[in-house]
């Protein structure tokens, strides 16, 4: 089963250009990270795909087992990992997340 699920979030992040394992969805996010998170992404229009690992805790246990970081939400630009919100927040502010999000989108 373990593997089943690390299989699966394998698939989304390389399937997705824009990857976001959240809590909650970006209609009705259930923490403040995760809420963060999908304000910083919407603000640059690029379409992003989540999953809310709150639907489902071997997705919950087995994103933070995949990026070996322990906390969610985690974001993933093109198949690599990038961070949780305060990393995106930080690339945000330094103006170094629309040419990661530009880069992933021209391939």
């Amino acid at each position: 089963m373990a593997d089943d699920v690390l299989s699966q979030i394998d698939e989304k992040v390389k399937n997705n250009k824009v990857m976001l394992y959240m809590k909650g969805t970006p209609d009705f996010p259930q923490c403040g990270f995760s809420a963060h998170t999908i304000e910083i992404l919407k603000s640059y229009g690029f379409p992003f795909a989540t999953d809310d690992v709150l639907a489902n805790s071997a997705v919950r246990d087995g994103i933070k087992r995949y990026s070996n970081w322990p906390t969610i939400p985690q974001i993933y630009i093109d198949g690599k990992f990038v961070g949780g919100c305060d990393i995106l927040h930080e690339l945000h502010e330094r103006g170094e997340l629309e040419p990661l999000l530009k880069a992933a989108f021209e391939k």
